[in-house]
């Protein structure tokens, strides 16, 4: 036996039939603040397919505060398509109307939350978090040991999985996989020495929806199954796990069950929401249970999670800790966190009360201090909706902002 651990991560792609709610949620999101930064917006979406065609429904509730007609309907259609949900076979044609009905179920904010969310309303004047509740932010050094991975200071299966996920959506739109598709998922288990460094990849799993391929072999499924599985570990599994973390004794599986023709919604209902764990850290972290998609950032859920893993990064690259997890928790219509908590797991450079005294100095948990920081009324969140929130490389125009390094701040944590 080896010694030390294994610890495995999973991620699901942008057709897997909950990404697809989630990137529907952010897609209508992103319009909204599109036409008003302030727009207050809490939707869920829920998607099913029949044998005799498919249904949307849209939930929630959306306040803008400008005369702009936002179509709802045209946006979930666009975004489904858009993963590549355009033929019932595949699970979905989210393009016809015939064969995909969309249901809205759309109000207007409460005005008691909106008085605790909106600066000069309300029982004080600052901007208050849009809910009680306590979310978490976490980042570690582990994945820092390879080139490709440098700056990310993730957990290394969660970061993995996501990788494989993003790539393999990316290979079936641009043709790479031309028999892929929207539908995958990937897991990632990685072996840890004793000290918790990892080692190498114990098992990589893939799930890709795929075309019948069966033609291709006078029927036989069997070299159907083996033609993806050297497909996918050519193409995706080889360009996205370093090589060094890849031996001989690797195990590496393919669509598990033999075939994975039918799925998407067809196969399975999705909900909004719904992958919190695949969304975050890969289960290494906690998390406070609040979802992210489809919610505007005065919801401390999505913004103050974002701030946490902001800070976390920053501690880690700091070199104050090798791992450091940020609890945040919030009032309802009160600024300031009720509590901020730092662990660095006992991997500390100096005491944690003296981290947490400079996170402190650094950073700002009031709602509207990390709205702007982070400049989150853009319209930057349909891409978060697959491939992870944490992890990413930050953008010009702002997207992933939290993973951003300042410098600023470096210098704050290290010096106090």
């Amino acid at each position: 036996m080896t010694s030390g651990y294994l610890f495995t991560s999973e991620s699901v792609a942008a057709g897997h039939p909950d990404k697809v709610c989630d990137n529907i949620s952010d897609a209508i999101l992103d319009a909204c603040i599109k036409a008003d930064p302030r727009a207050r917006v809490a939707l869920e979406t829920f998607v099913k397919g029949m044998d005799d065609g498919s249904h949307i429904v849209l939930g929630g509730e959306i306040t803008i505060n400008v005369d702009h007609r936002i179509d709802y309907e045209g946006i979930a259609r666009k975004t489904a398509a858009e993963i590549g949900y355009t033929n019932h076979d595949y699970g979905m044609a989210a393009n016809d109307p015939n064969s995909c009905k969309v249901q809205v179920l759309v109000s207007q904010q409460s005005g008691d939350i909106s008085q605790g969310v909106t600066e000069g309303e309300g029982m004080f004047s600052a901007q208050g978090a849009g809910d009680q509740g306590l979310m978490f932010g976490f980042a570690t050094d582990e994945s820092e040991a390879w080139d490709s991975l440098k700056g990310h200071y993730m957990p290394l299966p969660a970061l993995l999985s996501q990788q494989l996920t993003l790539a393999l959506s990316a290979a079936g739109l641009d043709g790479t996989l031309n028999w892929a598709r929207p539908d995958a998922k990937s897991q990632v288990t990685i072996e840890y020495a004793d000290e918790g460094v990892p080692t190498r990849a114990e098992t990589v799993v893939i799930a890709i929806q795929h075309d019948d391929l069966r033609g291709m072999f006078d029927g036989d499924e069997t070299e159907e199954q083996k033609y993806i599985q050297q497909q996918v570990t050519e193409k995706i599994i080889n360009k996205v796990i370093p090589a060094e973390l890849l031996d001989s004794k690797t195990n590496i599986i393919v669509n598990g069950t033999g075939r994975f023709e039918k799925g998407g919604p067809h196969a399975d209902a999705g909900l909004t929401g719904r992958k919190i764990i695949v969304d975050t850290y890969g289960g290494m972290g906690r998390h406070g249970g609040g979802a992210f998609s489809g919610k505007d950032p005065s919801k401390v859920d999505r913004s103050a999670a974002y701030a946490s893993r902001w800070a976390a990064k920053h501690v880690v690259a700091s070199g104050l800790a090798k791992r450091c997890e940020i609890q945040l928790a919030y009032a309802i219509g009160v600024a300031e966190p009720v509590s901020v908590r730092v662990d660095s797991f006992g991997t500390g450079t100096i005491s944690e009360d003296e981290i947490s005294a400079r996170v402190s100095k650094a950073f700002d948990f009031r709602p509207a201090a990390i709205i702007s920081e982070l400049g989150l009324l853009r319209p930057i969140f349909r891409r978060t909706a697959a491939g992870g929130h944490f992890g990413r490389t930050p953008e010009e125009d702002g997207g992933f902002s939290w993973e951003a390094i300042d410098d600023s701040r470096i210098e704050i944590l290290r010096n106090g």
